[in-house]
């Protein structure tokens, strides 16, 4: 029964680590459709969430399974605790996907963000993809500078964010209401799809050391 148990454990592992190579590959289409404006590859990611949602629900239930007929402690409970928590934010992490390559979808054949802010959301792309290749590494390895690494992207994402509101705020802004709502919201997304895999390695962390610090402990570790 423990063998069966350890494989059931390690399979949960893998499922995560499954869910978020489909999430890297839905934020690396979704920014390219977004920054192209190429309707076809916006459809892909569209249609590929459902997949990250199957596998989400099947981790989930697997790990329900255990929790009930496996009685697990300690560790274990945390593992498994852990594991429903982070297949949910990467579950958000890749609707967050979809709704950028939505976006992308509703304004083709332009392109959603005007020429001003071409370079802050190109920016938005490379840390928001940085942050999901990490998050396979760091649930392959749990290697703890990794999780200091994705803390560290979401510092530029969220000084990006800023920076957009800054910017439609100021005088000189002179786009459409609709392109307005637009860049909000797609800031917004990108914004919380960082947000999603910090709370990822924070739980990494947690499992690694045992310790819960979900503002401080990657930051100044």
């Amino acid at each position: 029964m423990r063998k069966v148990f350890q494989e059931e454990l390690a399979q949960v592992g893998e499922d995560l680590i499954e869910i978020s190579k489909l999430v890297s590959e839905a934020i690396v289409k979704a920014t390219t459709s977004f920054e192209v404006a190429d309707v076809d590859l916006a459809q892909d990611v569209i249609a590929a969430d459902a997949r990250i949602d199957f596998l989400q629900n099947s981790l989930d239930e697997r790990a329900i399974d255990i929790l009930a007929l496996q009685g697990p402690v300690a560790s274990d409970l945390r593992m498994i605790v852990g594991s429903l928590r982070m297949s949910a934010s990467l579950e958000r992490m890749g609707d967050l996907a979809r709704h950028i390559a939505q976006l992308a979808r509703l304004r083709f054949p332009s392109t959603v963000i005007p020429a001003s802010l071409t370079e802050t959301f190109k920016s938005f792309a490379e840390q928001d993809i940085e942050i999901a290749n990490k998050l396979t590494q760091l649930l392959e390895t749990r290697d703890l500078e990794v999780a200091r690494d994705i803390l560290k992207a979401n510092s530029v994402v969220n000084d990006l964010h800023l920076s957009v509101f800054k910017a439609i705020a100021r005088s000189d802004w002179h786009e459409s209401p609709a392109t307005t709502v637009d860049v909000a919201l797609a800031s917004r997304y990108f914004e919380r799809f960082a947000d999603h895999g910090v709370s990822v390695a924070q739980k990494v962390t947690y499992l690694v050391t045992g310790a819960w610090h979900p503002n401080s402990s990657m930051e100044h570790g």
